[in-house]
């Protein structure tokens, strides 16, 4: 399973809780790729920049939907920005899932962190609507469940706890996954 979605969705939190659900690895793509080739995603950045970045997160994507160990893959905001990795997401079998905010709400969450190049000297508000309008379409169209993530902040405490539940419970309506006892673990078919 992958989580795609814009920077501050919640794909490194959510999808460690989602992988404890199930019962499978966590893999999340920035760090895989700094584990793989000692460059970190800022690194990539100032070295090759973004071109080159794009690139090895491809040969990564690619690397990983290949693994056949079952994980929940945290993929990069970004990964659908190349036709190549959408048709990877859209073409392997994987079970993709949008988590979706409103670019508003994630600029207000996010901060400059490292791994996030794309915000340094950027206004996070105007950064997050212009990735937004030109990324929601790719991440729709890649996407077999969308999942909101704002409706879980505004609910009260652990919003991480019910995004994942949320997405795991799509994933047992879709078939993807099987409850078994207790509650809350799920076998992965």
């Amino acid at each position: 399973m992958v989580l795609v979605g814009l920077m501050g969705s919640g794909k490194t939190t959510v999808g460690k809780k989602v992988a404890k659900l199930l019962g499978v690895r966590f893999v999340d793509a920035d760090v895989e790729l700094e584990a793989r080739t000692g460059r970190s995603v800022a690194d990539w950045f100032a070295a090759e920049g973004e071109a080159g970045f794009r690139r090895a997160e491809a040969d990564l994507l690619t690397s990983l939907l290949e693994d056949a160990e079952p994980s929940v893959i945290g993929a990069g905001g970004g990964v659908v920005v190349q036709a190549d990795n959408r048709r990877r997401l859209k073409g392997t079998g994987a079970t993709v899932v949008y988590l979706h905010g409103e670019p508003g709400f994630l600029a207000a969450r996010v901060q400059k962190k490292p791994h996030r190049p794309l915000l340094e000297g950027r206004d996070p508000a105007q950064l997050f609507d212009d990735m937004y309008e030109r990324r929601d379409p790719w991440y729709r169209e890649v996407a077999d469940v969308v999942v909101e993530v704002r409706p879980h902040h505004e609910a009260g405490s652990k919003p991480k706890w019910r995004i994942a539940e949320s997405v795991v419970d799509a994933l047992e309506e879709r078939g993807d996954v099987r409850r078994v006892a207790p509650e809350n673990e799920v076998e992965v078919r």
